[in-house]
């Protein structure tokens, strides 16, 4: 008889309440959010709009921490002692030590298997959605952990941002790029590479109101590859101006490329770094 599996992911994946029910996500590992020593788990004791506020009052971004070996092994224990297997969906390798913190708690149990999903929010909420689908066609522990990792280049992540303020700040690119891109009103893409661990790179570069650069934006990436998955897709934002949400949805139904549309919002982790008025379509391919 096969062992019932567990879904766990990092808070990263961004999926929301809603859907991590839906998705059977049975445990998430809350990202701390630090402010020198005081240390907030990731949307359990601070939000995205409580960062912000911070940042506008004093000019203060958090660093973000990740699970310690410990604190993973905290998570997998209890499941692995009732008799359970665990697939456990990382934030990407590139990005943080979540995934080799998880893998290091992964070696001292048995049936633990760790995904590095290569990639950040709902790109790797992606992988979560995937899991959950083989779990109900009763697929082991060892089988969707292998599955899913053939699966990751598959999965695309990619934003826009309104600012690059936020991430000069957190000394992610210089004050002099951020001071020219909001001088010429350059809206930068953001690629998340699937096959480096997440590492992000700056795409396209886009040029006028955001709104109409968005709108391009995801016109782009609706049209960039030969084949999507019909299965769907994800609108995932930081907190967006009024309307830009809906256009997003309405501009991607019309392409009708997916069976569901999902709007997510980003936690505090994703958030800490991009700012607020950032938004990406993220989807898979065939």
């Amino acid at each position: 008889m096969s062992k019932k599996v567990i879904i766990t992911a990092d808070s990263t994946c961004d999926l929301g309440a809603e859907l991590e029910k839906r998705f059977n996500v049975t445990q998430l590992s809350r990202l701390c959010i630090c402010y020198g020593e005081q240390a907030l788990r990731d949307g359990a004791e601070i939000t995205p709009d409580e960062i912000y506020e911070r940042f506008y009052a004093d000019g203060t971004l958090p660093k973000t921490s990740a699970y310690s070996v410990g604190e993973y092994l905290d998570i997998f224990s209890p499941y692995v002692n009732d008799g359970c297997e665990v697939v456990h969906i990382s934030l990407g390798s590139g990005l943080s030590c979540s995934c080799s913190n998880a893998k290091l708690a992964a070696e001292q149990l048995e049936g633990v298997y760790v995904v590095d999903s290569q990639s950040l929010s709902t790109g790797s909420g992606l992988l979560v959605c995937e899991a959950a689908e083989m779990i109900e066609q009763g697929m082991c522990a060892k089988d969707i952990a292998e599955k899913l990792e053939s699966l990751v280049p598959n999965c695309h992540a990619s934003f826009i941002l309104d600012t690059l303020k936020f991430l000069a700040a957190g000394g992610r690119c210089s004050a002099l790029a951020s001071f020219g891109a909001n001088l010429l009103s350059i809206k930068p893409g953001i690629n998340v590479d699937n096959t480096k661990g997440g590492a992000m790179g700056v795409g396209k570069k886009y040029r006028g109101k955001f709104e109409k650069c968005v709108e391009q934006y995801v016109k782009d990436q609706l049209s960039a590859y030969e084949k999507y998955s019909r299965k769907r897709v994800f609108i995932t934002h930081s907190g967006i101006y009024d309307g830009i949400e809906d256009m997003v949805k309405k501009v991607v139904a019309e392409t009708g490329l997916f069976d569901e549309i999902f709007v997510t919002r980003a936690g505090c982790t994703i958030s800490s770094h991009c700012g607020p008025n950032c938004i990406g379509v993220l989807f898979m391919t065939e």
